[in-house]
């Protein structure tokens, strides 16, 4: 099992510094979370918490996330970078394929990109693009990315993306994975059918279990069992050594992971308490997990 440092929330000027010290503690990638902006109204329920609200606020600090990828990566020398997630309705995937593929680039191929549809009207609506139709949206834009990110000269023709021939250069020089996030029963076939893994939201034990389950079948149905799948999980009521090892056994490959939350600092801790935090997780967790 890997283990992956959440950072979502944390101010931004503690990133670099968390960045580097969970580096050099022996976490594998840093995940980092997508929010384009807070709107004052919502017309949706916020579909990961159980009465539908938000988590944070209008002063909740967000940086775009490839951005952080980049700064970060600049900053490190190991340690990988995943979207968890960005949001794909309101984004155009050329542009996006022309962003992913520079920070491949200037990381050095750390770099992962984690992928949902949005779960916000607004986001979409207010960037341009329609809410309505972002399923089918959101399978034609895997399908860009995938296709400029693999270099050489393409073009496409779908019912919501066209292009005529051209060149994004460089191309990354090894594959950028890419991971489906969403609960849905769509969102799972998507994954199983295109990705090269899956992220959770959070989730309790026994509901990642299934969901892994049927992962497992939907990856078979598409005879794609025999290929590398990551399993990226945040799950809410299984901690410490044990509780990370019972996940390993039902299949979760990167536990996604707030260290200093065990340890009594908050969110908008001090800084030195959160490297406290990494510092001891590594000690009591990533040093024993085989």
């Amino acid at each position: 099992m890997k283990f992956s440092l959440g950072i979502a929330l944390s101010p931004l000027d503690q990133l670099i510094e968390l960045a580097r010290t969970a580096e050099e503690c022996g976490f594998a990638s840093i995940a980092l979370p997508d929010s384009l902006f807070y709107s004052e109204e919502v017309s949706a329920k916020y579909p990961y918490t159980p009465d539908g609200s938000r988590f944070w606020n209008a002063e909740t600090p967000w940086s775009d996330p490839l951005v952080t990828a980049a700064a970060l990566g600049a900053a490190t020398t190991t340690i990988r970078f995943y979207t968890q997630v960005l949001k794909l309705g309101p984004r155009n995937p050329v542009l996006l394929a022309r962003q992913v593929g520079s920070v491949a680039a200037l990381t050095g191929n750390r770099f992962g990109l984690g992928v949902g549809l949005g779960w916000s009207p607004e986001e979409s609506l207010w960037c341009g693009a329609p809410f309505s139709d972002r399923g089918a949206r959101g399978d034609e834009a895997i399908e860009v990315l995938k296709l400029i990110l693999g270099g050489g000269m393409v073009e496409y023709h779908g019912k919501h993306f066209e292009f005529g021939r051209l060149q994004m250069s460089p191309a990354p020089t090894e594959p950028v994975p890419i991971y489906i996030g969403g609960h849905t029963g769509v969102a799972l076939r998507r994954a199983a059918r295109v990705g090269d893994g899956w992220s959770s939201a959070m989730m309790r034990f026994d509901e990642l279990r299934t969901v892994i389950g049927k992962l497992d079948a939907l990856r078979a149905e598409y005879g794609r069992a025999d290929k590398p799948f990551e399993i990226q999980a945040v799950c809410i009521d299984r901690f410490g050594l044990d509780g990370f090892r019972q996940q390993a056994d039902i299949g979760v490959t990167d536990a996604i992971v707030v260290p200093w939350r065990a340890y009594g600092v908050g969110f908008d801790g001090d800084l030195a308490a959160k490297r406290d935090g990494l510092r001891r997780f590594a000690d009591e967790v990533i040093s024993k997990i085989a």
